[in-house]
């Protein structure tokens, strides 16, 4: 990830075609080791390819990754397969979650609006 961040800010920094040394320099000036075979790869993969669309292909590839939501289903797919057996949980869930106030908190001895 490093590379391809250091090529990234290069390419936005105005070189469209950075090279190994300028991808090294990157990475120097802030302390990183430079793995040259990574580099490389890198280097030949992006070769003669357009940053912007790379980045919007890839984009295209990231919207079919599931992401969030993902507790909800297996919850929603145990409840409607156990039936009544899934409810008792659904009910101790329900009751760790209640906590209980403390009462020193109720008032502090003056309000916001005094």
């Amino acid at each position: 990830m490093k590379v391809i961040g250091a090529f990234l800010l290069a390419v936005l920094g105005g070189n469209t075609s950075p090279s190994s040394e300028d991808i090294k320099g990157i990475l120097a000036s802030v302390g990183a080791d430079a793995e040259d075979d990574k580099i490389e790869l890198l280097l030949s993969q992006v070769a003669g390819k357009d940053i912007t669309e790379l980045i919007a292909s890839g984009r295209e590839k990231l919207a079919s990754v599931p992401s969030g939501g993902g507790a909800a289903v297996p919850v929603a797919a145990a409840a409607s397969a156990g039936g009544a057996a899934s409810a008792p949980a659904a009910e101790a869930k329900k009751e760790e979650k209640v906590e209980e106030k403390d009462e020193s908190d109720d008032d502090l001895g003056f309000s916001l609006f005094d």
